[in-house]
């Protein structure tokens, strides 16, 4: 490799900043288009109420979290995990903390100042921003093709990185259009899915209109599905006009959307008293009421607010309501039917993408040499916590010095 490689990287995300970061830094001259009139306007979203850089918790247990893929992504957070991150964050000048959930965020709270702070350096580093360059695919000889709001242009690159994001958020710029240039150079990517995201429910239309937007807190949710799996945690999540969504939801979301995918759809069950043992509940159900209505005792006997009180009547009719045993055992365990996720465009992030068969180690596609990937247009997926973002930009610095150690074989 020599110091007039030059290297196109296209997206404007994490994974894309942090890969053009490492190959100006190996020697190489930097190119970085994004379709947007600026950079990380998702990154910028997610910030705004307090940015989750990544997660406290020991190594294996940060593995884990991503599921049936920990064995493709591990190697890359091998390469920049949650130590390295907060160096990198410090190195800009941002401080750091750990939240009670072992959290990690920005001491401001704020992705705006980090995201000011890395574009600075990135700048001064020769780094050069081309915005509103949105990526079409290949000339025949080769050369990328962009569209421009002027028109449309050609560039030539010694290699190329992707970082094209997935396809939620689309007016911010994941629309996930990269998967067509793709598919017409022989890589077929796996259908994007909605991760992280709600899903829709047939409430009535009196809990739809009275709850939306109402939070549970402290519940715990119970998902099994027919293979076995099973997720159990407490946590909050929201009531919204169509159904659910939320952090808790958010956790179980990959268990749930591919349950209802497999059979049409899907019940968990919702403990909505998880402090209470089922005996308590029973007895303080059971105890006499008077002339009080059910819903009166039982925001007495178990300080029942509103919105448990009429989930109860979402599943249970006049006559159940009644009895006193059924009531206690649905509190502690009221099924919840889910119907659907909720469309890709409105998730937190998507699964699915470029699969990692189709990459070397490098993150290079093995039949276009020259070509990688990084970022949430790989096929993996993650929880919320701060494992989003560090999978993005650790794949960001692995494929980076992917592109460095092939341009440097092609010398």
């Amino acid at each position: 490799m020599t110091k007039l490689s030059n290297v196109a990287v296209i997206g404007g995300g994490p994974a894309g900043l942090m890969a053009a970061e490492r190959l100006v830094a190996a020697g190489c001259t930097v190119d970085l288009y994004d379709a947007m009139p600026s950079v990380g306007r998702k990154f910028l979203l997610a910030g705004r109420g307090g940015l989750n850089l990544t997660h406290a918790e020991p190594f294996d247990a940060f593995a884990s979290r991503y599921g049936e893929r920990r064995a493709q992504v591990e190697p890359l957070l091998r390469r920049f995990d949650a130590d390295a991150l907060r160096a990198w964050t410090h190195a800009l000048g941002i401080e750091t903390f750990v939240g009670t959930s072992g959290r990690v965020f920005p001491r401001e709270m704020k992705a705006a100042p980090l995201l000011r702070a890395w574009l600075h350096r990135l700048r001064a580093s020769g780094v050069r921003l081309h915005m509103r360059h949105r990526w079409t695919g290949w000339q025949d000889d080769g050369a990328l093709r962009f569209d421009t709001p002027q028109s449309g242009t050609t560039v030539r690159a010694d290699a190329l990185i992707l970082a094209c994001g997935g396809a939620s958020w689309p007016r911010l710029g994941s629309d996930g259009a990269w998967v067509g240039p793709l598919a017409a150079r022989g890589v077929t990517a796996a259908p994007l899915r909605p991760a992280n995201c709600g899903f829709d429910v047939a409430w009535t239309s009196f809990f739809a209109e009275r709850f939306a937007g109402q939070p549970l807190k402290s519940v715990v949710l119970d998902v099994r599905d027919r293979d076995g799996r099973h997720f159990r945690r407490k946590g909050e999540f929201v009531v919204t006009s169509t159904g659910v969504e939320g952090s808790l939801v958010y956790a179980a979301s990959a268990l749930l959307r591919d349950e209802i995918a497999a059979i049409g759809q899907t019940t968990a069950t919702l403990d909505l008293l998880p402090d209470w043992t089922p005996e308590r509940v029973l007895a303080a159900v059971a105890h006499p009421r008077g002339s009080r209505s059910m819903g009166s005792h039982l925001k007495s006997r178990l300080n029942l607010d509103a919105v448990r009180s009429a989930l109860l009547h979402e599943v249970l009719d006049k006559a159940a309501m009644q009895d006193a045993a059924r009531v206690a055992a649905t509190l502690k365990a009221l099924p919840l039917t889910l119907l659907r996720p909720r469309p890709v465009d409105e998730a937190i992030s998507t699964a699915g993408g470029v699969r990692f068969d189709d990459l070397d180690e490098g993150l290079m596609l093995r039949g276009l040499p020259g070509v990688f990937c990084a970022g949430e247009m790989l096929d993996w997926e993650a929880p919320t916590g701060g494992y989003l973002l560090n999978a993005c930009m650790a794949s960001g610095v692995v494929a980076a010095e992917g592109a460095s150690a092939w341009l440097r074989r092609q010398a």
